[in-house]
């Protein structure tokens, strides 16, 4: 496969929010960018402008959605209910302090969230969006959110959900996951967490 057919996946968080500022689990909760997220999520276009995608998926999420409207993709995009947020079920609104404290040993990548989504079933929605992305080629932006982006990655490089906690990613960043050699069989990671 040359290079210019080869897949290149722009993995993008959305931008900042008053619950991403404040540490609070965003799962489904539909909450707007901040306006300094919004402005990040312009200076992310700039970045991407002269990059030609052939596809542009986003979450159907308002940060995603504005996100990818700000970075200047709104007009090529697509929705995918895959890329949506881990669903926080319980913990959802709550901060990582909060949670710990009535929680001590809770890790979302091992434990799932009580009343949301399994390590499980967010690996099965991962693992079928990877499906139907290594059908296509060239350049593609997906526009989604921190746990599903870092359960994503895990799931492109083989690895395990739990080992996804390990993967930090910041608002409006923007991480490349791509084949070494062009090799199908080689998944990598090119760029993480570039802001």
């Amino acid at each position: 496969m040359s290079t210019h057919e080869t897949l290149r996946i722009h993995l993008i968080r959305h931008g900042e929010t008053a619950w991403s500022l404040s540490g609070q689990y965003t799962g489904r909760t539909d909450i707007p960018l901040t306006p300094h997220g919004e402005a990040a999520a312009c200076a992310l276009g700039k970045r991407l402008h002269g990059i030609s995608f052939t596809h542009v998926l986003t979450s159907p999420l308002m940060r995603a959605l504005q996100t990818c409207a700000f970075a200047g993709l709104q007009a090529a995009a697509v929705v995918n209910q895959d890329l949506t947020e881990w669903d926080h079920g319980d913990f959802e609104g709550h901060t990582p302090a909060e949670v710990h404290a009535g929680h001590p040993h809770w890790n979302l990548f091992l434990d799932g969230a009580p009343g949301g989504e399994s390590p499980a079933q967010i690996a099965l929605r991962a693992d079928q969006l990877i499906t139907q992305l290594r059908l296509l080629k060239g350049n593609v932006a997906l526009f989604t959110h921190s746990h599903f982006a870092r359960v994503f990655t895990a799931r492109w490089i083989k690895l395990s959900v739990a080992q996804a906690e390990h993967f930090l990613l910041t608002t409006a960043s923007l991480s490349i996951l791509c084949f070494e050699h062009d090799r199908s069989s080689q998944p990598a990671i090119e760029l993480w967490n570039s802001t």
